[in-house]
């Protein structure tokens, strides 16, 4: 996908998070491990938010690899660290196909 896709699908993806009562911290935040798209927080809980988008749904789910989500557990914790925040996180994944947008909770479990 080519960057402005997913640039985007991101702008699509924050515009549903403002929408749902989440404010933007960060977007594109990125570490020796990789990239978080979205951060955004709501009620206190920071959320890391990966933003995929494909033809169609089932794509884009599997693009969210256990190497993918890896490096987005680390550029987490690093994100932590260089921000010495101790608060309740938590991952999720947000599906953009076209206007479609499908949020998904707590990818990690």
């Amino acid at each position: 996908m080519s960057r402005a896709k997913g640039n985007a699908a991101e702008d699509i993806a924050c515009g549903f998070l403002l929408n749902n009562g989440f404010s933007v911290i960060e977007r594109n935040f990125y570490s020796r491990f990789g990239e978080i798209d979205i951060i955004v927080i709501k009620e206190g809980v920071l959320h890391f938010v990966e933003v995929k988008s494909g033809l169609d749904y089932e794509s884009a789910v599997q693009n969210i690899t256990p190497k993918k989500l890896s490096r987005l557990i680390k550029t987490a914790n690093v994100y932590m660290k260089k921000n010495a925040l101790h608060v309740d996180f938590v991952f999720d994944a947000l599906i953009v196909i076209d206007k479609d947008i499908e949020f998904i909770e707590n990818i990690t479990l």
